[in-house]
Parts: C-alpha cells; sequence; structure tokens
C-alpha cells in the first residue's frame, strides 16, 4: 500500500548534456521503495538567444526513453513551465532526464513528492 505521507524534494541542474538517453542530463530518479508526483518542472534558458532543449522520461519497467519535451524552443532569458497545471506519476527508478541543443545554456528544476511504497524496489 502506498503511504498518504510524503516527503518533498526539489532537485536542479545545469544542462551540460547534448545528446539524450543515457548520455543526458539526470535531474531526477525515484529511489527504491517509492513512488513520485512532479509537482514542477521549469527549464530555464540563462542565454540572451532562443535555444531548443529536450526532456526524456525514462521508464525502469521497460528500460526506455520517451520524449515529453523534443526540440522545445525557448526564448532567450526566459523560463518553460514543461507540465503547466498537470502532474505526472513515477515510481521507483523512473528518471528524468533533459539536454539542449548548446551546452551550459539551460537549468531545469524539478519538485516532487516522493510517497513511500515498499512494493517498488
Amino acid at each position: 500500500m502506498v503511504s498518504k505521507t510524503y516527503n518533498t524534494s526539489t532537485e536542479s541542474v545545469t544542462v551540460s548534456a547534448t545528446a539524450g538517453g543515457a548520455s543526458g542530463n539526470v535531474l531526477y530518479t525515484v529511489p527504491n521503495n517509492n513512488d513520485a508526483t512532479i509537482d514542477m518542472l521549469f527549464i530555464s534558458n540563462n542565454n540572451t538567444a532562443s535555444k531548443k532543449v529536450y526532456v526524456q522520461f525514462y521508464h525502469q519497467d521497460d528500460t526506455t526513453y520517451y520524449n515529453l519535451v523534443n526540440a522545445r524552443s525557448v526564448a532567450g532569458n526566459t523560463s518553460y513551465n514543461v507540465l503547466e497545471s498537470s502532474h505526472m506519476h513515477l515510481h521507483a527508478g523512473d528518471k528524468i532526464v533533459v539536454y539542449g541543443e548548446t551546452t551550459n545554456v539551460f537549468e531545469a528544476t524539478i519538485s516532487v513528492k516522493q510517497f513511500y511504497n515498499p512494493s517498488r524496489t
């Protein structure tokens, strides 16, 4: 049974990767014995020019990377709210991975609720 109580976690990374999958920057990994709900996922472009960003979801069940955001152009010195008002549910071993067309231009920040679930390993 999933706990109704939760811990929160907020993580940030400067995006240095220019390729996805295993080469991308891991922004967040759900810990063992946990499920997670993403409350917020922001991408900030710290450059003056528009640049493209990519966000992937790694699904532990089938060990596959799926595109959430593919070549999204983010205007210079602005932020992009990836999920807007939506939430995304993850479980143990799932990851959020980011990369950009140019290294060290983007910063990514995620905020999640982590729920203890002993059936997730």
